[in-house]
C-alpha cells in the first residue's frame, strides 16, 4: 500500500510544483536521502512532514486516495490501475459534478512549464455555504486550453471526457 500512496503524492507532487526536488527541499524541508528512504519504506517522516504531504490534496481528494488505497488491500490486481484509477475517479466525479450544475469551476492563474508545455490549474468547487466544508477537485490542464475551459462547460466536460478516456 505504501508504494502506492508514494505514486499518488509523486504525480500530485509534479503536477503541483514541477519536481520532487524543489517540492522536497522548499516545501517540506527535508534532504534528498530522507525523502528517497521514506518512498523506498525504510524510514518514517516526521508528523509535520507528513501533514504538508497530506496538504497536497484537498479534503476531498485525500478521502479518494483513502478510497482508491483501500481498492487495492479489497482487490491486490487494482495495485497496477490505482494512480489510473485515482486519476479517472477525479475526472469522472468532476464531470458529474460539472454536468449537474453542482460545482463552480475556476482556472488559477498559476501558469507553470513543465516537459516543455505551459499548464495551467483548474479547480472544481462544490460549496455547502459553510467554511471548510467545501469539496474541492484539483487539475492540471495543457494551458493552450484556458480559453475554452473558462468559456464553454461543454468544452470542459469534453475535455474531461476525453481525459477519461487515455
Amino acid at each position: 500500500m505504501h508504494t502506492i500512496y508514494v505514486e499518488i503524492v509523486c504525480q500530485e507532487i509534479k503536477e503541483k510544483y514541477g519536481s520532487e526536488a524543489s517540492f522536497v527541499s522548499n516545501t517540506l524541508g527535508i534532504d534528498w536521502a530522507k525523502w528517497e528512504a521514506w518512498k523506498e519504506n525504510h524510514t518514517a517522516l516526521p508528523p509535520e512532514v507528513n501533514q504538508k504531504i497530506n496538504h497536497l490534496f484537498s479534503d476531498y481528494e485525500w478521502m479518494l486516495v483513502q478510497k482508491v488505497l483501500r481498492q487495492t488491500i479489497i482487490y491486490p490486481e487494482k495495485r497496477l490501475l490505482a494512480l489510473n484509477e485515482y486519476r479517472k475517479m477525479k475526472l469522472v466525479i468532476a464531470k458529474d459534478w460539472i454536468e449537474h450544475q453542482l460545482s463552480q469551476v475556476e482556472v488559477i492563474q498559476q501558469e507553470q512549464e513543465l516537459d516543455g508545455k505551459q499548464w495551467i490549474n483548474l479547480k472544481v468547487t462544490i460549496a455547502y455555504g459553510e467554511w471548510g466544508f467545501d469539496d474541492v477537485l484539483t487539475f492540471r490542464v495543457p494551458a493552450v486550453l484556458q480559453h475554452a475551459l473558462s468559456g464553454e462547460k461543454q468544452a470542459l466536460l469534453e475535455w474531461m471526457g476525453e481525459s477519461i478516456d487515455q
